[in-house]
């Protein structure tokens, strides 16, 4: 995979804001595609908004924008979001397995050290969010 591999997506203009604009993207699985997606009920489609950092000067509300970011950023989110918790929760899973036998403290436990954990991002996340930068242009 190619490190620098830009992911972009179409996306709706849904509100001029301050600092930017914030966009309407929808997200589709890929068995929305599949001619049999109505026989299945796999199918997925959903709606997801973003703020986006820019000059809100140059969009109007309905247009239609082309929202890109490079493909590591979605990777250091998937890590923040849930490669690191899923570490951290059994990490303390094992360590208190150790020191104690009860069951319900070693599970309770290791769910409960993930509140730190989000309680931390939650409280970073201005400093986190300018790590993930999105870039819109207009779509001609």
């Amino acid at each position: 995979m190619e490190i620098n591999k830009v992911v972009t997506h179409k996306g709706i203009v849904k509100e001029i804001q301050k600092q930017g604009i914030k966009v309407t993207i929808v997200v589709v699985a890929g068995c929305v595609s599949c001619e049999l997606k109505g026989s299945c009920n796999m199918s997925e489609k959903s709606d997801k908004e973003i703020d986006i950092n820019c000059n809100p000067d140059r969009f109007k509300v309905g247009q239609e924008v082309i929202v890109s970011m490079k493909s590591t950023q979605g990777f250091n989110a998937a890590f923040l979001g849930y490669v690191l918790p899923f570490i951290i929760m059994v990490v303390v899973l094992i360590l208190l397995s150790f020191v104690s036998k009860n069951e319900l403290v070693v599970g309770v436990g290791s769910i409960a050290s993930l509140v730190p954990y989000y309680l931390l991002l939650y409280a970073f996340r201005t400093k986190i969010s300018k790590k993930f930068s999105f870039q819109v242009n207009p779509l001609i």
